[in-house]
């Protein structure tokens, strides 16, 4: 992890609520997604949670094996605050490069734009590495650039596939038709096998 994005620079941007990423509630492309799986047992991460309101979703929807990471403890204590009955060891402060875990799906919500440019190939290695043989990670990620300087860091389709392909098979990599009003047109919803 970086230096300048380390533990101590997310701790104060939650404690002083600068969250701009966060968008309150469960996203549509991904509520979306979630309402046509139909394995409640299956095991999941969300990497970079925040205040994880996809956990919340899932785990109100009976899908009880779901873990989210996050580096600092702020998200983490807010989650827990709004779903008390989530299993406390599924709640993991640790850093997603050393988690060591297995998942079916990976749930990608702003975190991937979070990180440095520089560790974007090892986050395509390390998903591959926490996923199952077949298993998916599904999310979204902002196709446009940023005018100031990130975090959330921008890319395109093109850039975001050399990462990903010697890992994954693409069931999609398209522009969301359903992001939130916010994001819309600015989004790609990936859908990736590990190979």
């Amino acid at each position: 992890m970086s230096t300048k994005f380390n533990t101590a620079y997310w701790q104060s941007r939650y404690l002083k609520h600068q969250i701009g990423w966060d968008a309150g509630s469960i996203t549509t492309p991904l509520k979306e997604y979630f309402e046509q799986l139909t394995n409640p047992e299956l095991r999941i991460l969300i990497p970079g949670c925040g205040n994880a309101y996809e956990a919340e979703y899932l785990f109100r929807n009976q899908f009880k094996n779901v873990y989210i990471a996050d580096v600092v403890d702020a998200p983490l204590r807010n989650f827990f605050k709004r779903v008390p009955d989530f299993p406390e060891e599924q709640l993991l402060l640790q850093d997603f490069f050393d988690l060591t875990l297995q998942f079916d799906l990976i749930v990608e919500q702003t975190f991937f734009c979070a990180l440095e440019p520089t560790l974007r190939s090892a986050y395509a290695q390390k998903c591959a590495q926490l996923l199952y043989p077949g298993s998916k990670l599904v999310g979204l990620l902002f196709d446009r650039q940023f005018e100031q300087e990130g975090p959330p860091f921008g890319g395109n389709a093109e850039e975001y596939r050399s990462y990903f392909e010697p890992y994954f098979e693409v069931v999609h990599f398209e522009r969301a038709y359903n992001s939130i009003k916010p994001r819309k047109g600015q989004e790609l919803f990936i859908c990736l096998k590990k190979k």
